[in-house]
């Protein structure tokens, strides 16, 4: 099963304040941990929502896209692990290692979400998701790359 262990915003990584030099060796320790478990896919930390956009689809094709910052920091996210354990008890003890990324009377949280596989959908569903198992495979070997920018 995978999950996404979600770390949730604040005002400090909304407003592009980046961690202390303490809290990065910690992260790298937690970090080393999990792939040395063999459970970590992918970790990253996210820029603030002031440097993104959000795509708003208004039905009939019709989009219109807003650029950041967005309200609520509490709502967005600042990062995120995607790890693949044997269960969503095994996940939040994993999640439970994280270390604090706040300083004492700061409240910081982290999301835990499963991410559907195919197999979660009925078979009408995976049929209409025919490519799904070669771009799966594809993107196992690494290919194609994604444009550098």
């Amino acid at each position: 099963m995978r999950f996404m262990l979600i770390i949730k915003a604040d005002t400090n990584t909304e407003a592009g304040v980046l961690p202390s030099k303490e809290l990065v060796a910690a992260m790298d320790e937690f970090n080393e941990k999990m792939v040395k478990a063999g459970v970590l896919l992918a970790a990253e930390g996210l820029h603030p929502s002031s440097k993104g956009a959000r795509i708003t689809f208004h039905g009939g094709g019709k989009r219109t896209v807003t650029d950041g910052p967005f309200t609520e920091a509490k709502e967005l996210i600042a990062g995120f692990w995607l790890i693949q354990v044997k269960s969503k008890e095994e996940a939040i003890e994993w999640a439970s290692r994280c270390p604090d990324v706040l300083g004492p009377g700061e409240t910081a949280q982290i999301e835990i979400r499963q991410v559907f596989e195919m197999s979660d959908f009925p078979a009408e569903l995976q049929e209409a998701a025919g490519n799904e198992p070669a771009m799966r495979a594809q993107l196992e070997q690494g290919w194609p790359k994604a444009p550098r920018a």
